[in-house]
C-alpha cells in the first residue's frame, strides 16, 4: 500500500512540500507574468493583433526565431530587446527548475502521494493511531494481527520513514494540525487512538475528534489521574495508563498467577486459545440461536458474557439465553471455533 508524508505546513505544488517545488513555482509564476507582459507590449507598442502578439511572445521566450509577424517600430524594438533579456533568462531558469524537479524524484513522490490519498478515501471502518511510540506500536501490532486496517499519524520523521512501505498509510504530521484527522478518514473510522507522549496533545486530539465525529470510539493514553480526568471530559471513550496497567499486571503475577494466565488470552499470547468478542450482525444466524445451540453448529466455546445495548453485562449467560442483532458476545475457545463463531456472527454461515 503506498505511503506519503505531509507535515504541518500547507502542501505546495502538486501537494508536495513547498521547499521541494520552490524553484519551479517561482519560475512558472514569473514565466506566466512575462507572457502577459509580452503580449500586452507587442500588442500596444508593436501594433500587433492579439494573436500575433501572443505568437511573438511565445517564439521570443522559446528562442525559435521564426521572424516578426509585423515589422517593429523603434518603441517595439526597444521593448523586444528588453523582453528578450528578461524572458530568455526566465525560460532557461524555469526549464532548469523543471529538470531538477523531475531528476530529484518529486514526480514519483507526487504520484505516490496521490495513490495514498485514494487509499485514504477508500478506507472504511479503520482505526486511526496518533503517535507510534511504544504504546502506539503495541496497539498497531495487535490491530495488524486482527487484520484491522489502520492509518498512522506520526510527527517524528525517523519513525514515519521506518513505517513507510508497510501495509498502512502514514501521515507525517502532528495530529493537532488542521485537517490531518479529516485526511485520515475520521468520519469513516471505527476508532481513534491518542497515544502520543503528551497528555495535553492527547486531550486536544480527543476534543477535536469528538467534535468532528460524535460516534467514534476514542481510546487515549494518560500519565496522571488529572490527565485521565481531562481526557474523559474531552470525550475519550476509554483512558488507559501504561504505568498503571503494568503495575496491575506485575501484581497479578505475584498474587494470582493463574488469573494472569487467563488474562494473557486477551492479548493473544496463548498458542491455541483465544478470548474474543464478536458482534451479531443483521441477518446473522446467531440472531436466531440461543447460547446452548452453538455446540450443534460445531462451535466449541465458553460464552463469558453478552453485552446488549444499554443493559447490564450478562455474565455466564444460561444455555437458553437468546442472542440478538447487535449483541457483543465475549467467548473463550480454540481458534478454529472462535473463527467459526465470527463467521456465523457476520455472515450467517460457517465455512469450516
Amino acid at each position: 500500500m503506498p505511503n506519503a508524508a505531509a507535515n504541518r505546513r500547507s502542501p505546495g505544488l502538486f501537494g508536495l512540500e513547498p521547499g521541494a517545488t520552490r524553484h519551479l513555482r517561482v519560475g512558472v509564476a514569473v514565466l506566466v507574468l512575462l507572457i502577459g507582459v509580452g503580449t500586452l507590449g507587442f500588442r500596444w507598442l508593436g501594433g500587433m493583433s492579439w494573436v500575433d502578439a501572443i505568437y511573438m511572445t511565445v517564439t521570443t521566450l522559446a528562442t525559435v526565431g521564426y521572424g516578426e509577424p509585423e515589422p517593429l517600430g523603434p518603441d517595439g524594438r526597444i521593448f523586444a530587446t528588453l523582453f528578450i533579456l528578461a524572458g530568455v533568462g526566465t525560460a532557461l531558469y524555469t526549464a532548469g527548475a523543471l529538470a531538477e524537479f523531475l531528476i530529484a524524484g518529486h514526480v514519483g513522490e507526487w504520484i505516490e502521494r496521490r495513490a495514498m490519498e485514494r487509499t485514504l478515501a477508500d478506507l472504511r471502518d479503520h482505526v486511526i493511531v496518533c503517535g507510534y511510540g511504544r504504546l502506539g506500536h503495541a496497539v498497531g501490532a495487535e490491530l495488524e494481527r486482527a487484520g484491522v486496517p489502520q492509518v498512522i499519524v506520526e510527527e517524528d520523521p525517523a519513525v514515519a520513514e521506518r513505517l513507510e512501505g508497510g501495509r498502512h498509510p502514514v501521515l507525517l504530521s502532528s495530529a493537532e494540525a488542521e485537517g490531518v484527522l479529516e485526511r485520515a478518514g475520521l468520519g469513516r473510522a471505527r476508532a481513534l487512538v491518542a497515544a502520543t507522549g503528551s497528555e495535553a496533545v492527547n486531550v486536544f486530539i480527543a476534543l477535536a475528534a469528538r467534535e468532528a465525529n460524535a460516534q467514534i470510539a476514542i481510546h487515549a493514553r494518560a500519565e496522571t489521574e488529572a490527565g485521565a480526568r481531562r481526557l474523559r471530559q474531552a470525550g475519550a471513550t476509554q483512558v488507559v495508563s501504561p504505568y498503571h496497567l503494568g503495575g496491575q499486571r506485575l501484581a497479578q503475577a505475584i498474587l494470582r498467577p493463574a488469573v494472569l494466565d487467563f488474562l494473557e488470552l486477551a492479548a493473544g499470547t496463548g498458542a491455541e486459545i483465544d478470548l474474543e468478542e464478536v458482534s451479531v450482525a443483521p441477518g446473522s444466524t446467531l440472531a436466531t440461536l440461543c447460547i446452548g445451540d452453538l455446540g450443534a453448529r460445531h462451535v466449541r466455546v465458553a460464552v463469558v458474557a453478552v453485552k446488549r445495548d444499554t443493559e447490564p453485562l450478562a455474565l455466564q449467560p444460561a444455555a437458553d439465553f437468546p442472542m440478538r442483532v447487535g449483541d457483543r458476545v465475549v467467548v473463550v475457545g480454540d481458534r478454529d471455533s472462535v473463527n467459526r463463531l465470527a463467521e456465523l456472527a457476520a455472515h450467517g454461515n460457517a465455512t469450516r
